[in-house]
């Protein structure tokens, strides 16, 4: 995170990034209108961090870095921060700084409970503020250049309500298999799972969820399983309401085995042309795949617990039975 001090005017960062990249966009500087964002979709833990890195190397993305999180009520700062990382002083100074994320103190700002609603958000939940004042808090950012806006969600899918917001919106969905990710949920820190339904993200457990649970003697494996199955079946629900030619869905297997197929296909869809510097960047880039590790990660009677519990939902996600198939490709470096 960046401190106070770099990103003030009396900072380094200030004198010298909003001087170079300030210069670099300020000529013919006009509001600009909001074209078919970007916004990538995916239950935690589900790679779409990768992904969006990744895609956020594309010229004509602009995408929220920490300077949103850190200054909301000044979107126009991202955009400065955003371009000034093309000048490669800057980016070797300050690339691990600002870099792409999901910054939801920004979205709290500007469309209260954005951040941990109790249940997926929906169309109905837009108040005509709230879209006026998001539309708003974007449009800053924007510029001649960097002129379609890239965004990542994960939880909730929110399309509902993004959809009411921008009604042109693309939608990626990172896919991921539910063992692991819920593997993953179980192996980092700000899972809250360990706090039971009560006190987690996913809202109350609906009776079915519960007696699942309760089948299960309450087991966190169980849980974690059960969280990726609610956001997933919450996705499903969110995209059957839209238009199919605007969703589309990545696997987060095949990105890693045939990532530059993947982010074709996925530029193709999203209508931002393709070019040989970004297909550089995809190339050089480090791509491995962690979906095989809830095999190890995860004692034998967990694993089973996840195979028995997500077996419908996996393969109606494509994944069909694993405990036969041979095992993913761990890595596809570039």
């Amino acid at each position: 995170m960046l401190t106070s001090g770099q990103l003030d005017n009396g900072g380094e960062w200030g004198r010298t990034a909003i001087a170079v990249a300030g210069s670099q966009v300020a000529t013919n500087r006009r509001t600009m209108t909001i074209t078919k964002p970007i916004i990538i979709v995916g239950t935690g833990r589900c790679g779409s961090t990768l992904f969006h890195r990744l895609m956020a190397k594309h010229p004509q993305l602009m995408w929220m870095s920490p300077v949103c999180y850190k200054y909301p009520h000044k979107p126009q700062w991202n955009r400065i921060a955003v371009n000034a990382m093309d000048n490669p002083l800057l980016r070797r100074l300050f690339g691990e700084k600002i870099r792409p994320g999901e910054n939801y103190r920004f979205w709290d700002k500007y469309a209260y409970g954005f951040s941990e609603p109790c249940r997926d958000l929906l169309r109905s939940d837009v108040s005509a503020r709230v879209k006026q004042q998001v539309r708003k808090a974007f449009e800053p950012m924007l510029d001649a250049r960097r002129n379609r806006l890239l965004i990542k969600i994960t939880g909730w899918s929110r399309i509902g309500f993004l959809n009411e917001i921008f009604e042109d919106a693309k939608f990626i969905h990172m896919l991921r298999d539910g063992r692991a990710v819920a593997s993953s949920l179980l192996h980092v820190n700000f899972w809250r799972g360990w706090y039971g339904p009560q006190g987690w993200r996913a809202g109350l457990l609906s009776a079915e969820d519960q007696a699942t649970w309760e089948s299960y003697d309450r087991s966190f494996t169980a849980l974690a399983g059960i969280e990726w199955r609610i956001q997933m079946r919450a996705m499903e629900a969110a995209r059957q309401a839209l238009d199919p030619s605007r969703f589309f869905e990545v696997k987060y297997e095949t990105f890693c085995e045939h990532p530059v197929e993947s982010f074709q296909r996925a530029l193709d869809f999203a209508e931002v042309p393709w070019s040989a510097d970004f297909e550089r960047e995809i190339r050089l880039a480090s791509i491995r795949s962690t979906s095989n590790r809830w095999r190890d990660d995860l004692a034998p009677q967990q694993q089973t617990i996840l195979d028995d519990l997500l077996r419908e939902d996996l393969l109606r996600c494509g994944y069909g039975d694993q405990r036969r198939a041979e095992r993913i490709p761990e890595t596809a470096g570039r």
